[in-house]
């Protein structure tokens, strides 16, 4: 039986480097915003960033397992279609796969006891899904990179 994406993806060996990644992931996303709503992504993400050294790191790393489990149906489903690229794929159901992706950080944020984070995470929220479509691309090409 083929291994699940969470169990590929959360591997002792590959973890540090998704983790890595993702950092990377974030941070050209981040960097790449503009506007309004970008300068309010840029804000809240230094606040993340600033809070306290290596709590964003801690944040994505603990992240990593629901965000495999959300995405372990796309993939599976991605897999047996026979399509040959992953970010594609979640293009063509971005809004759902925004959705699923978003609910992870929703949850994080109810129980958030950080009221820096939590105002900071409510100002981009709003706008959040079209930031979460932009990134599939790239999130796609991530997993993939593991996955395969």
């Amino acid at each position: 039986m083929a291994a699940t994406l969470p169990e590929i993806l959360l591997a002792p060996d590959t973890q540090p480097q998704v983790t890595a990644d993702c950092m990377k992931l974030i941070e050209q996303e981040v960097s790449s915003k503009s506007g309004v709503s970008g300068t309010a992504v840029k804000l809240a993400y230094k606040a993340a960033s600033t809070l306290k050294p290596g709590y964003l790191q801690f944040t994505v790393e603990s992240l990593i397992p629901d965000m495999a489990d959300k995405l372990q149906p796309y993939w599976a489903d991605f897999v047996g279609s026979g399509a040959s690229g992953f970010g594609d794929y979640l293009v063509k159901r971005s809004d759902e796969v925004s959705e699923s992706l978003l609910s992870v950080t929703d949850a994080r944020a109810e129980v958030c006891e950080r009221p820096t984070i939590l105002k900071a995470y409510r100002a981009v929220r709003g706008g959040a899904a079209k930031h979460v479509v932009a990134a599939l691309p790239n999130l796609g090409s991530l997993v993939q990179k593991y996955a395969v």
